[in-house]
């Protein structure tokens, strides 16, 4: 018997515009586009993986060939939206740049972009991971793409796009999908869980989204593997476990001692972490999540923060605690001793933050130099 089970990041696709998340900018745009008939001939959908490029781009897709299109707001049960999404339409052609990235399957395109649609009004490329197509392939899609036929749409995506040609650039709309906001994130998979009946904790929650580094697709793709591995019921400890992370009250524990200097209590964090099979390498970029949003806050305060534990901190040593773990990330991600190195560069960055820059150091001496004469003068004239 063949199983219809679907897995969460396909169940869960978004199939309208109102069903993205986080990328109002893009949506809006397209929205307009199409309700003023205002629909350029090539788009440029850029930014990481799973931020919702190609998903946008068949939700475009369905907008244009819909019954009595174009228009934004569509039915998803139109029969030329199912087949979209099904993947079956004859005038929406998904290419994948990577497999088919030769100047011969691009000439071929040239061929079958003569010919007038099939079932809707356009014919729709989408071309995935465009940056894959080789040089070759780039020069003989310039003139199609420069001046294609009135019913042909390009829809590229790419999650690299300075490898795209400038001369392909320039021909496109250009749309930047950020990375999804954690709240966004959390948001989207509460309403999963309600649908899927699963009960899950705030804190796992942000424990996937956090993960997730702002990537719904990889964020549903954990939730997924949680539901597997806890069933009906997912706990932060299960999250931590399974993906080795640090709990959130660990690693402001950890920040805390990096702010009071705290070698000692450093190294018996790292210790439990280690022992407790913890990623250590995540650790240091949630840490540096932490410390940035510090120096963030100091900025903000006119130059001083106690969020790390308490410790007030000036922008400068904050700067340059956040520089310290920063520079050690090659050496705990590629080295051979992985703790150690984790070690060694925690406490490298509290005494980058203790030291100070010679040029603060400097203006200090001036300023004081300059305050030395007026106070001997005055000490003089009162004697006088």
């Amino acid at each position: 018997m063949s199983s219809t089970y679907q897995v969460i990041a396909r169940k869960w696709r978004p199939q309208t515009f109102d069903d993205v998340v986080g990328q109002d900018h893009v949506v809006r745009t397209l929205k307009n586009a199409i309700t003023r008939q205002r629909i350029a001939h090539a788009y440029l959908f850029v930014g990481p993986r799973g931020t919702g490029k190609t998903s946008t781009a068949r939700i475009f897709a369905k907008a244009l060939n819909c019954t009595d299109g174009p228009k934004a707001d569509f039915d998803v049960n139109d029969p030329a939206c199912v087949s979209i999404a099904e993947g079956s339409h004859l005038d929406v052609i998904e290419i994948d740049g990577a497999s088919n990235n030769g100047v011969d399957q691009v000439r071929d395109l040239r061929e079958t972009v003569r010919y007038a649609p099939a079932q809707g009004k356009y014919k729709i490329y989408i071309i995935d991971e465009v940056h894959m197509l080789s040089a070759a392939a780039f020069n003989a899609l310039l003139k199609t793409l420069e001046e294609p036929p009135a019913h042909v749409k390009f829809v590229f995506a790419t999650t690299d796009p300075q490898k795209v040609l400038p001369t392909i650039v320039s021909r496109c709309q250009r749309f930047d999908l950020k990375p999804i906001p954690n709240d966004l994130i959390v948001e989207r998979l509460r309403k999963i869980a309600a649908e899927e009946k699963i009960k899950v904790s705030a804190e796992a929650l942000a424990c996937v989204a956090r993960l997730a580094d702002g990537g719904m697709r990889d964020a549903q793709s954990i939730f997924d593997q949680m539901i597997s591995f806890c069933g009906n019921e997912i706990t932060e400890p299960d999250v931590l476990d399974v993906y080795g992370l640090v709990a959130g009250e660990k690693i402001a524990e950890l920040a805390a001692a990096l702010a009071a200097g705290d070698h000692q209590k450093i190294v018996a964090i790292v210790d439990a972490c280690d022992s407790a099979g913890r990623d250590l390498v995540r650790l240091l970029v949630d840490l540096q999540a932490l410390v940035r949003n510090a120096l963030l806050d100091a900025i903000a305060q006119g130059g001083k923060s106690v969020q790390l534990g308490g410790v007030a901190m000036t922008t400068e040593q904050l700067t340059r605690m956040l520089d310290g773990l920063r520079e050690g990330e090659g050496s705990v991600k590629l080295g051979l001793a992985e703790k150690i190195n984790f070690e060694v560069t925690l406490l490298k960055a509290v005494e980058a933050s203790r030291s100070r820059a010679i040029d603060s150091l400097i203006k200090e001496l001036v300023a004081l130099a300059d305050e030395a004469p007026a106070a001997t003068d005055d000490g003089e004239k009162k004697k006088g």
